[in-house]
């Protein structure tokens, strides 16, 4: 019971961190269109999006992948207290290295 509390906890911190990178990535890119007068979205909400956007496209891609491939996988995996499907947690864990992905191939072009 305490190691699906701790693997919650793990999950919801890195899920927070990726979310703050991405908040940061979105504000770079982002001009401001305040001069134009049309609402926006806050980069946290466009975070989030981002997030599950990224993740639900990497899930379609891995079900494709494993569809044409007729790989057999479990249907549920048990990771402390939490049951998932495997692609999906492959697909979320993806999803959240995503940005730290992108800092370090910044950084390594710049060298």
């Amino acid at each position: 019971m305490l190691s699906g509390i701790i693997l919650i906890i793990v999950i919801l911190l890195l899920v927070s961190i990726s979310v703050r990178e991405r908040v940061l990535l979105y504000r770079y890119r982002e001009k401001d269109w305040s001069a134009i007068g049309e609402g926006k979205s806050s980069p946290l909400s466009q975070a989030l999006v981002n997030l599950v956007g990224v993740a639900g496209g990497i899930y379609l891609s891995l079900i494709v992948i494993a569809t044409f491939t007729e790989v057999q996988l479990p249907e549920r995996i048990n990771l402390g207290g939490l049951s998932m499907e495997p692609l999906a947690f492959v697909s979320i864990l993806m999803a959240v290295a995503q940005p730290f992905m992108l800092r370090i191939i910044n950084a390594w072009r710049r060298i």
